[in-house]
């Protein structure tokens, strides 16, 4: 039996759009660089975090984490998969995130689908 383990997103820039997404997301941050990692990415070339092909989000003990992954197509059609997300008060959730950089798409009865920065979608239901 399987179980979850990560939600991969594919992108143009992994950096920026993990850090809009850890804002999103209450309790995830981008994982930490420990020297370790640093040089795993110099070994491949990657001289500055900010270009790492593949970026983490996290929150401690929380599955599914989130990785961000450099490809080279952009998105061209709506998503086949996507996150639905809640908040207490979804108008002042939908506020705070198109301030992060998200777009709305549209809305109905119960729920907002919006846009991440790079056009994936989403949706904000209320708690």
């Amino acid at each position: 039996m399987a179980t979850l383990k990560d939600v991969v997103f594919d992108c143009r820039h992994p950096a920026s759009l993990a850090r809009f997404w850890a804002t999103v997301m209450d309790g995830y941050d981008v994982a930490p660089y420990d020297e370790e990692e640093l040089a795993r990415l110099r070994a491949i070339g990657v001289d500055d975090p900010e270009d790492d092909p593949s970026v983490l989000i996290e929150a401690p003990g929380v599955v599914p984490r989130l990785f961000f992954n450099r490809v080279p197509e952009p998105k061209t059609v709506k998503n086949r998969v996507h996150l639905d997300v809640r908040a207490a008060d979804r108008e002042a959730e939908v506020a705070r995130l198109i301030a992060a950089g998200a777009s709305e798409v549209g809305r109905h009865e119960n729920w907002v689908t919006m846009a991440d920065p790079e056009g994936n979608e989403f949706c904000v239901f209320p708690e």
